[in-house]
């Protein structure tokens, strides 16, 4: 092989530690395999342990997400060590992964800036997360790794680097022959209610004849449908492009494949009052802006923030009526239900929370993010058009416990008091008391976000007072 030469595709996944809040990443492992992009074929791989500089970043937590334990890591080279191998893999290739754009590689530049380093840069790259979820469908599921390869029968996702690595690889060869095939039939047809699990083999493919309709399925579209000529479906210079021309996901998906990030481990504080937390008529709109903070203590990614004026933005909101209740069809990775209900919301709330997202998003854009903004207020299309908004439930891990941490308060009757009723709840509770019609005082802290092409504010509840 050339040694200049940089066609190959870099496949790669990184396995970190889990962090709590205020602490870093840490990789604990790398992997990665170069590919010939016209037959697919590996060409070489290479794959270690890495031992942090910190032993304790790995928790029990972090074990039970990838298996590598601190005895695994205590004789393993430092990033420092093999930095030069990863860069040489990585540098002006394509990169290519699952969930690569918002996870592996923001975890490879954080790695080398630790070190002093410039990071490798990639001249394109092949995110699948994204690309199969737009080209491929639901048909899959929840489009995770793990799922993908149950789908078509590949067996069990490891979670060690180089196991994941030739996964995603095979996954998309897998994908792209379905593709193919089905842009090769005329007046194919494939069925997207298949439940998420099954296998290839249920996945039901119509064809229209001469004279009669079909209209009970919905064709997929297909790779061929967006060039002007029909492609190779296993070059992969064609998935590239499709990635960075359209890789908008639904809104539902976002949370999907996120790693746990500091943003979202929400540790409660004292919200016994009102204090930190503004009613909406105290709240000044020409006061309302965004900026840039590190995304973690010395980390030199950023994220957006919300202040008034010099303060964080929290809002108290009383008297919210639920629209729709507690949903939680998406898991974290530890296994636990990520929670949202749906509320009412009156204009003077409506304008805040608008004021905010123009703030945001103007920001984002002027930040340099190419990703679609997702508004937080929903417009209720129908006789009424009555505005509503996600809350999300706070989430909070504490050494190596994870939990939901939304206090829930109960309000009597009179209004004159409230008390206590968990202060940690459980899905099950949370389903019962969040139910349609029910009204709540919220106490809420405004999370943006950017994640896989889309962006926005995610309204996180840290506590919950429920009227009688």
């Amino acid at each position: 092989m050339d040694p200049e030469d940089r066609s190959e595709i870099a496949f790669f996944d990184v396995e970190t530690t889990v962090p709590n809040r205020g602490q870093r990443f840490a990789i604990l492992e790398f992997g990665s395999i170069l590919v010939c992009p016209k037959k697919l074929t590996e060409l070489r791989s290479y794959t270690t342990l890495v031992q942090p500089a910190d032993l304790s970043l790995i928790s029990s937590l972090s074990v039970r997400c990838n298996g590598i334990k601190r005895d695994d890591v205590v004789l393993a080279p430092l990033f420092a060590d093999i930095a030069d191998t990863v860069y040489d893999i990585l540098h002006g290739r394509i990169w290519a992964g699952h969930n690569i754009l918002r996870f592996d590689c923001a975890r490879i530049r954080e790695a080398f800036a630790e070190i002093g380093r410039q990071p490798p840069e990639p001249k394109g790259a092949i995110d699948s997360l994204g690309l199969l979820t737009q080209q491929f469908g639901r048909r899959a599921g929840d489009m995770k790794m793990a799922t993908l390869a149950r789908y078509f029968g590949l067996g069990n996702q490891t979670h060690r680097s180089l196991d994941d690595v030739r996964m995603n690889l095979e996954v998309l060869k897998y994908c792209a022959t379905v593709l193919f095939l089905e842009s090769s039939l005329p007046y194919a047809h494939v069925d997207h209610s298949v439940s998420p699990g099954t296998t290839s083999s249920r996945r039901r493919i119509d064809a229209s004849h001469e004279g009669n309709t079909v209209t009970t399925s919905v064709r997929l579209p297909s790779i061929s449908e967006n060039s002007a000529a029909q492609p190779d479906p296993f070059n992969m210079s064609i998935l590239r492009n499709e990635m960075a021309s359209d890789n908008h996901l639904q809104s539902d998906i976002l949370m999907e494949e996120e790693q746990i990030q500091p943003s979202d481990i929400v540790v409660p504080e004292n919200t016994s009052d009102h204090e930190g937390f503004l009613a909406p008529d105290a709240v000044s709109l020409p006061n309302i802006k965004a900026i840039l903070v590190p995304f973690y203590p010395g980390s030199e990614m950023m994220k957006l923030k919300l202040l008034h004026g010099d303060s964080p933005l929290q809002l108290y909101c009383s008297c919210l009526k639920v629209r729709f209740g507690v949903s939680g069809k998406f898991l974290d990775n530890t296994g636990r239900r990520k929670l949202n209900f749906v509320v009412d919301l009156n204009l003077s709330l409506c304008s805040i929370l608008e004021a905010c997202d123009s703030s945001a998003q103007k920001l984002s854009v002027d930040s340099g993010s190419t990703s679609g903004w997702n508004p937080v207020v929903n417009p209720m299309k129908g006789f009424v058009n009555y505005p509503n908004a996600r809350i999300h439930i706070a989430t909070e891990i504490n050494g190596d416990a994870a939990r939901y941490a939304t206090e829930i308060h109960q309000r009597e009757s009179s209004g004159a008091s409230q008390k206590l009723i968990f202060s940690n709840p459980s899905g099950e509770e949370l389903e019962s008391l969040l139910t349609m019609g029910s009204v709540v005082d919220a106490f809420l802290s405004l999370e943006p976000y950017d994640y896989q092409q889309k962006a926005g504010i995610r309204l996180v509840a840290k506590k919950l007072v429920i009227h009688s």
